[in-house]
Parts: C-alpha cells; structure tokens; sequence
C-alpha cells in the first residue's frame, strides 16, 4: 500500500491488487486522519471496488468527488465529511458510555 501526497496537496492512497474489503477499509481509516474537506485519491483495482467505495462514502458522510475507469484500475477522489466520526474511536466517547 501506498499513502503519499502529490502536489496538488491531495492525498494518494495506492490499494492496487488489494481485494474487498481491504481498499474501503483503508480508505476509510486513511479519511478519519485527514481534516474535514481534505482530498483523499485512491487507486483501487478490485471490480467490487466500483460499488463498495460509493456506497462507502455515502454511509460516512464523505463526498466521491470523482470515478475514472483506467482499464485495469479505478480511481476515486474523495473528500473528506464536515461531520464524520469514528464510531470505534474509543478516545472520543465519553467515560460513561464505556461502562457495560
């Protein structure tokens, strides 16, 4: 996997030859460190890809900026929801709603 930046300031997050579940995973840990309105382009090569990432972003709350089918790989950009959370951040729930 790879995860840089390029010079537009977007984030680049390679998951060629990466089978589901892992290019949405990764994708959606990679958004939760970005800020809000951040760019995140992902380049997946898993078919399933093409619905899970969508669907992905629709249920967290970030924006498909764009989808390009490059042959043998897709491309996503992505930006990161004003108002998303990660349900399994423990750090972020207060100490009440820990206890059983």
């Amino acid at each position: 996997m790879d995860d840089k930046a390029d010079d537009q300031g977007e984030i680049i997050l390679d998951v060629i030859g990466q089978r589901c579940p892992l290019p949405v995973l990764r994708a959606r840990k990679r958004l939760l460190r970005l800020d809000p309105g951040a760019l995140l382009r992902v380049f997946a090569s898993d078919p399933v890809a093409r619905i899970d990432m969508p669907h992905f972003c629709a249920e967290a709350g970030h924006e498909l900026v764009e989808t390009r089918d490059r042959g043998t790989w897709i491309e996503f950009l992505i930006r990161r929801g004003e108002q998303v959370d990660d349900p399994e951040d423990i750090a972020s729930k207060p100490v009440r709603d820990l206890q059983p």
